[in-house]
């Protein structure tokens, strides 16, 4: 009788953890200038959002620019700009990281500052950013 009760509790158990869903946590790498990888990077966020959300989950995504890939991100020239501003108002568990030593080398090369856009939020190193988010368990992706 206690292994009828105790495999009845932890069924009961597994289903409300099925109800309750999963987080899921996602990195995305974006560093070359090409409209084609930015796109597939976009893609690559929209798809697993619609998965992971159609299974009743969640999903953080983090997608991280540098090097010639901070153009997706500069105000102004970023090929996929629409899209960003599109994306970050339907899926408001994608965040866009742009690497503030690209930056930085970007403005001196050029003399003055590069606005990047409103939703970029500067972190001091990608690729060190990319380490931190895999140490805290995301996923990584490179497109």
């Amino acid at each position: 009788m206690k292994s009828l009760i105790l495999a009845g509790v932890m069924a009961l158990s597994a289903t409300v953890a099925l109800a309750e869903g999963q987080t899921h946590k996602v990195a995305i790498h974006v560093d070359q200038n090409d409209p084609q990888v930015m796109n597939m990077a976009l893609n690559n966020a929209a798809n697993v959002t619609d998965y992971y959300h159609g299974q009743g989950d969640q999903v953080l995504i983090e997608m991280v620019a540098y090097g010639p890939g901070l153009m997706m991100l500069v105000e102004g020239q970023s090929p996929v700009a629409d899209r960003i501003a599109q994306m970050s108002l339907a899926i408001p568990d994608l965040h866009f990281n742009a690497c503030g030593n690209t930056l930085a080398a970007m403005q001196a090369k050029a003399g003055h500052d590069i606005p990047l856009m409103s939703e970029a939020v500067v972190v001091p190193s990608g690729v060190v950013r990319l380490i931190e988010l895999q140490e805290d368990g995301y996923a990584y992706v490179r497109p």
